[in-house]
């Protein structure tokens, strides 16, 4: 039997593509991996450190060459960094090497998620969060969408009961 393609999640921080991606992985028998937690795994250090210490730019590196890595994995599930659309040539390469799926959530539901995180570089020196929030996803929505193979609202659903919808939604248009 042919092992699945891979599925990337793209999507806005707090969307949920760690805990979604862990359970489409599990019903689907592939690997899980979280290219942000990979970067902080092998620096030994929390993404806030490195942008603090490279900037934003030298995170994007780093996570552009973590994702171009991961994505050489077969049979794997792997959730995005929010902000790892924005270099081109990993929205080609994830385009190209497997199922691109756009977790859509709305801004209230952001801010809910995120309230708490102390993990969220750019969130970290907002005066504003909510601002910071609806900026970058003005931004990034459209790149969001540009990769998208299947595009699902996260709403209030349960984290299983999503993944199993987008597991069919992904059977449905032949792609797993």
């Amino acid at each position: 039997m042919a092992a699945n393609p891979n599925i990337y999640l793209v999507g806005p921080m707090g969307a949920g593509k760690t805990t979604i991606g862990r359970r489409i992985a599990e019903i689907k028998g592939m690997t899980f991996v979280d290219s942000d937690h990979e970067v902080e795994k092998r620096t030994g250090v929390d993404i806030s450190f490195i942008f603090d210490m490279e900037g934003e730019e030298g995170f994007r590196k780093r996570e552009r060459e973590m994702i171009a890595e991961l994505s050489e994995q077969p049979n794997t599930v792997m959730a995005t960094g929010g902000g790892a659309v924005l270099d081109e040539s990993t929205r080609d390469l994830l385009s190209a090497r497997g199922v691109v799926v756009y977790l859509e959530t709305s801004l209230e539901q952001q801010l809910a998620r995120t309230r708490k995180a102390s993990n969220r570089p750019l969130l970290e020196d907002s005066n504003d969060v909510e601002k910071t929030l609806a900026q970058l996803m003005e931004e990034r929505d459209p790149l969001y969408r540009s990769i998208a193979d299947v595009v699902v609202a996260t709403g209030d659903q349960q984290a299983r009961r999503l993944a199993r919808e987008i597991v069919e939604q992904l059977e449905a248009i032949g792609t797993a």
